[in-house]
């Protein structure tokens, strides 16, 4: 992925979903184009009131079966408290998704895919004379499985932006999420991904070399992770991990601790109003 060109362009803004005094929301398409393939994707765009030029955030949602997933699905408190306070929010569904084009790959290539996905979005953004975007402040937000697309985008595209944000991620070893989510599915993505690549115990240094882990001195944006210390979905001995390879690395990391789980609930407004000062005083 890293070795690829990814191209993000024709963002197009479609229907208004909702108006607040604050911000509107639309349903927007933009092409996403990684060497020969191009596919169109879909997603939610949340755009403050006024002229701006605006800082933005690009959002990365946590796992939803596609079956049963919907246009802007997963992140929705999160693309209002950014409006409402000033960022231009694109919520991207990722191919398979709501309106995305279908990519038969992407059961088997451990959600690279969607991470060109979120690499393209930023490009489309940038791209854009719809969306009044400042091009030199967008920052990527990833929850749960969002937080290992958002960390190998980062890895792939380096200087892509100016920060990050990791929200009850994932682990940033493959073999540690293919235990945790994966391994006791016995389903027909389960017995496909064992055929392509074996299971972690037996083919160790591959499970390795497609974790974000290896890679992580690549990222040259500062990274926010922020994790809830009673999640039991994501174990908090993720993220504690990650941030001390991301510390190892060289990658300008910060840990923050709330007393929630996964979803963050009581937790959610103490955690966007710390991710939010984070933005503003990365992105200036």
């Amino acid at each position: 992925m890293a070795a690829a060109e990814h191209i993000g362009d024709r963002l197009r803004v479609g229907t208004v979903r909702e108006r607040t005094a604050t911000y509107t929301s639309y349903d927007v398409t933009y092409r996403a184009r990684t060497g020969p393939q191009t596919l169109t994707i879909s997603g939610v765009l949340n755009v403050p009131s006024g002229r701006g030029p605006f800082p933005a955030v690009v959002l990365a949602h946590g796992y939803i079966d596609p079956a049963v997933y919907d246009r802007g699905q997963g992140m929705t408190r999160e693309r209002g408290v950014l409006a409402s306070r000033g960022y231009i929010a694109l919520h991207v569904d990722y191919r398979g998704h709501a309106e995305s084009t279908d990519d038969p790959r992407s059961d088997t290539d451990l959600r690279l895919g969607y991470s060109a996905d979120v690499v393209a979005a930023v490009k489309a953004l940038r791209a854009s004379r719809q969306v009044p975007v400042d091009d030199d402040r967008i920052a990527l937000m990833g929850r749960s499985m969002g937080g290992g697309v958002v960390m190998k985008a980062l890895i792939a595209e380096p200087g892509l932006v100016q920060a990050a944000s990791l929200w009850a991620s994932v682990s940033s070893l493959e073999g540690e999420n293919f235990d945790q989510f994966i391994r006791d599915d016995r389903d027909a993505r389960q017995s496909a991904i064992v055929r392509a690549h074996g299971l972690p115990e037996q083919r160790p240094a591959f499970w390795r070399a497609a974790s974000a882990r290896p890679y992580l001195d690549r990222i040259t944006e500062p990274v926010l992770i922020v994790h809830g210390r009673f999640d039991d979905i994501c174990p908090p001995r993720w993220a504690r991990a990650t941030q001390a390879a991301m510390r190892r690395a060289g990658v300008d990391s910060t840990l923050e601790w709330y007393d929630d789980g996964h979803a963050f609930g009581p937790a959610f407004d103490a955690g966007m109003d710390r991710t939010i000062r984070y933005f503003d005083r990365r992105l200036g």
